[in-house]
């Protein structure tokens, strides 16, 4: 038996070693934004933040680790029929983080799983609520629908839901051959709308352009006109000033002394000179009647 005396020693020194391990794991650091749920005899104790923490040997245990940090969970792709009877493949993404970890861990077994599902029922009940044709405009729409059903039911588990994205909108290819082909034609058909609408006004800013050059035109031509009348009023106003004052010098002149005679005298230089110039185009000589008369003719010219 004495070969057997070891037995005991083994099973006190794995004892001891298990109670060793026991007061070692006691001895909790928890990070920052990470949460403990200690349990004590089976039931829930409390929830360790972040610091240093010692449990009680053997009757505390951590049943659950939880990480605060908001997270990404993606929805996998799932058929939808919109509201025209039309198939679609939708996926998405939802954020959410841990805001209770003692309702994350015990109000439902597993927040992550329920957070996609209800995300795809719910985005299948919207979609067969719109049109194939709005289901890509009205993305903002199916993600605020989503993220609201969440939340109602997240506030028991304990997590929020930040938001949801709708990833992909896929209809089957026949669809999608014949919405490329409506867009093909939508596109064709503005840009001929474009270019009517651009030779259109191209016709509208010529006429109007020919419109303002006429009327630039006619604008000069009866500017013009006026310069010209104005210009003639001034130049017979000049004419006949100079005319008045013409007149006005020579009676002044006549009314003073001698100026009679100056002034006849003048006549006869000018009648001479008549005479003179008439006879040198003719190439004739040209007498009075009466050479003895000449005075007299002199005189008929006279003032």
């Amino acid at each position: 038996m004495a070969q057997f005396d070891f037995i005991p020693k083994i099973i006190l020194g794995l004892l001891a070693l298990y109670v060793l391990y026991q007061f070692v794991r006691s001895v909790r650091m928890v990070s920052t934004r990470t949460a403990l749920i200690v349990e004590r005899l089976g039931k829930y104790h409390k929830t360790l933040q972040p610091g240093f923490h010692v449990l009680m040997p053997f009757l505390d245990k951590v049943a659950f680790t939880l990480d605060l940090r908001e997270e990404t969970i993606n929805v996998e792709p799932q058929e939808c029929f919109t509201l025209d009877n039309v198939k679609v493949e939708v996926d998405g993404i939802i954020y959410i983080s841990v805001m209770d970890p003692m309702k994350a861990s015990y109000g439902i077994t597993d927040y992550r799983n329920a957070a996609i599902q209800l995300a795809m029922t719910t985005t299948r009940a919207i979609i067969g609520t719109i049109e194939l044709d709005k289901t890509f405009e009205e993305r903002e729409l199916i993600s605020a629908r989503v993220v609201e059903v969440l939340s109602e039911a997240a506030e028991g588990w304990g997590i929020m839901v930040h938001r949801y994205e709708v990833k992909n909108i896929v209809p089957p290819e026949s669809v999608k051959s014949a919405m490329e082909r409506q867009m093909t034609a939508e596109r064709e058909k503005r840009a001929m709308l474009a270019t009517a609408e651009g030779k259109r006004q191209s016709s509208i800013n010529d006429s109007e352009g020919m419109m303002r050059q006429l009327i630039n035109l006619s604008e000069g031509e009866k500017q013009r006109r006026i310069n010209e009348a104005e210009g003639r009023a001034k130049e017979v106003e000049a004419l006949a000033n100079a005319t008045a004052d013409s007149i006005t010098k020579i009676a002044l002149a006549i009314s003073e002394s001698n100026g009679e005679d100056a002034i006849n005298m003048r006549l006869s230089q000018q009648y001479l000179s008549g005479v003179s110039k008439l006879a040198k185009k003719k190439n004739d000589v040209i007498l009075p009647l009466n050479l003895g008369d000449f005075q007299e003719v002199l005189k008929g010219i006279k003032l």
